[in-house]
């Protein structure tokens, strides 16, 4: 996980997640809105969440090979639709990175067996 997302603040990122609430909810009881439970998205593949109803652009990015990570994410939340072209998720993105960072931190407690994978071999 790289040092700026590990500096995210959970508690400012519950403030910032009521923008994503709307759609998507986390926590016990969670249950699908328009978009997918967010419960143990890290380390999930893209489009795979069982009961949900991806785009065509989600299931294949994730068939290519797209599984979430801090990393992935903070793209993802920056500009979703340039991250995923096709995907139906209609949010224009998170223009400020100390709140993507702060909002990953706070999924981050939802996804409790989330190991980060290892960086890349030189």
């Amino acid at each position: 996980m790289s040092p700026a997302i590990a500096a995210g603040d959970p508690a400012a990122g519950e403030i910032v997640f009521k923008k994503c609430a709307t759609c998507h909810a986390v926590g016990e009881g969670a249950k699908t809105k328009v978009g997918p439970v967010l419960n143990g998205v890290f380390g999930r593949t893209a489009g795979t969440l069982e009961g949900y109803k991806y785009s065509k652009a989600m299931i294949d990015a994730g068939a290519g090979g797209l599984v979430w990570t801090p990393e992935t994410v903070q793209h993802f939340l920056a500009k979703p639709r340039d991250f995923v072209k096709g995907t139906k998720m209609t949010f224009p993105g998170l223009p400020n990175p100390q709140d993507e960072e702060n909002v990953i931190a706070y999924l981050l407690t939802f996804s409790p067996d989330f190991v980060p994978p290892p960086p890349p071999a030189q």
